[in-house]
């Protein structure tokens, strides 16, 4: 007859609505907490963001979209743009050596240097260098090298064009708004083209040396979410390298030539000659994931930032056990100069924050200063406009460029995670590479069924729970 006449149908239907409201209630208090938390943070002006942070500030902060379209024009502009104020670079026709022969225009290359420049703009290249500028000129160069060559049995570059060929690469950039510094930025030379002291620099003796269609499959597509714990594509591009580079290295320990420095020289310079190989077998679009993907997993495994020894911190920390003043003063002086650095990534975030942790334990610091100074992992970042922590997403991301709002890029996090305080003072590294996790079996029909309720209810609190387990695992 249906649920409406059967009391047992209508106690479950009941029952379902009730789990449905525990479970949307925790959503709703996230909501208001939020909006309450948000109207004190109204400010005016721009000249008030661009202001420092005052050391008694606990720096917690509403998650943010960095979009310079939403940001007022400068009122006064015979003063110093706040961090990260938008500009527009200006654009002009490259002069070129006329001595590399490359066809620049090519849609293919001319996408990767339009990349390039974007990621690598001239305001933001130094504040983004080890995220997001570096790892894309990175790329760029191993994908110049593969395009080089697309219709020779080379890998690398010729030395009498490398110096050319790197100059009107600069050139180029810089003319669509990059950064004329990169190079030295990157630590990235003309040599870099040229394969260095690697044996094998031809794509005939690279294939009779190295399985390439494993290397290959390795590295079509790699999982930016798995290679960095369970590496693939790495594996296998260090297997080649270290096939290529046998040879060599025991020529030379042969000859008493070599040490561990000449093997560790040899290795990189064959990697190098294996990003070639990549870049000239997969499309363009698809090297540049896969090279900026690794380049994340590099990135992420360390703390970029300059940490000086935090002695004032520790004399002023080393016997509190609850809130002072003067502690958290000199720890916001001390996070305050670090914030100046670069923006960095909420993995990199976890790290720095560890390891200026373990610092201050070893000077004696035993409590959690963290804790006890309102100190966050968004801390250890630039302060967007100078008022808003932002940390960049540990995936691989890219400046934008937008001809009406300029430069704008996505902070993470949504929410203000508290800065990780270490159990110890002899940290040496940290695992970001969390175990195996298994979700709980969604309820199944038979179990609705159970409770009386009906297909539609079913329906709905499946949706719900799933949206509600995916949400907790994120946050």
């Amino acid at each position: 007859m249906g649920c409406f006449q059967d009391a047992n149908c209508y106690r479950g239907s009941l029952w379902c609505q009730l789990i449905l409201f525990f479970i949307w209630l925790p959503t709703f208090r996230d909501v208001i907490a939020q909006e309450t938390h948000a109207n004190p943070r109204k400010i005016s002006s721009l000249v008030e963001l661009a202001k420092e942070p005052a050391s008694g500030e606990s720096g917690l902060f509403d998650p943010i979209e960095i979009s310079p379209a939403v940001i007022p024009k400068f009122p006064y502009p015979t003063e110093s743009f706040p961090p990260m104020y938008p500009t527009f670079p200006t654009k002009y026709e490259p002069v070129l050596t006329g001595k590399c022969p490359v066809n620049f225009s090519h849609s293919d290359i001319s996408y990767i240097l339009d990349k390039t420049a974007s990621d690598c703009s001239g305001p933001l290249a130094a504040l983004v260098g080890n995220v997001i500028c570096c790892p894309q000129f990175s790329s760029l160069i191993h994908i110049f090298q593969g395009f080089f060559s697309m219709k020779s049995d080379n890998l690398v570059l010729p030395n009498a064009v490398a110096d050319h060929c790197f100059s009107d690469i600069i050139s180029i950039l810089a003319s669509r708004g990059a950064n004329s510094t990169i190079p030295t930025l990157c630590s990235i030379k003309p040599d870099n083209f040229t394969g260095g002291s690697c044996h094998v620099k031809d794509e005939s003796t690279f294939e009779k040396t190295v399985n390439t269609s494993k290397l290959l499959e390795a590295c079509s597509t790699v999982d930016p979410l798995k290679e960095c714990c369970r590496p693939v594509c790495q594996h296998a591009i260090m297997d080649a390298a270290l096939q290529i580079s046998e040879k060599q290295m025991m020529i030379n320990n042969n000859g008493n030539m070599g040490g561990e420095e000449n093997h560790t020289d040899y290795l990189n310079d064959c990697k190098g000659v294996v990003y070639s190989y990549l870049s000239k077998k997969l499309s363009f679009e698809t090297a540049n994931t896969a090279f900026r993907i690794l380049s994340a997993c590099k990135v992420n495994k360390v703390c970029p930032l300059t940490l000086k020894e935090p002695a004032e911190v520790i004399n002023a920390c080393r016997n509190v056990a609850a809130p002072s003043p003067s502690c958290c003063s000199s720890l916001n002086s001390y996070i305050a100069v670090v914030q100046k650095q670069m923006l960095i990534t909420n993995k990199q975030a976890i790290i720095c924050a560890t390891l200026f942790g373990s610092m201050l334990r070893g000077g004696g610091v035993m409590t959690n200063i963290y804790e006890l100074c309102d100190v966050d992992l968004k801390d250890f970042s630039i302060q967007a406009y100078g008022q808003q922590g932002c940390l960049l997403r540990s995936l691989p991301g890219d400046v934008i460029f937008d001809n009406s709002s300029g430069f704008s890029f996505t902070c993470d996090l949504s929410d203000n995670i508290a800065a990780p305080w270490p159990s110890s003072s002899s940290i040496t590294s940290v695992s970001l590479c969390a175990p195996e996790m298994s979700l709980p079996a969604l309820p199944t029909s038979q179990t609705f069924k159970n409770m009386g309720c009906n297909t539609g209810e079913v329906g709905l609190l499946v949706l719900i729970f799933s949206f509600f387990i995916f949400s907790t695992l994120l946050y």
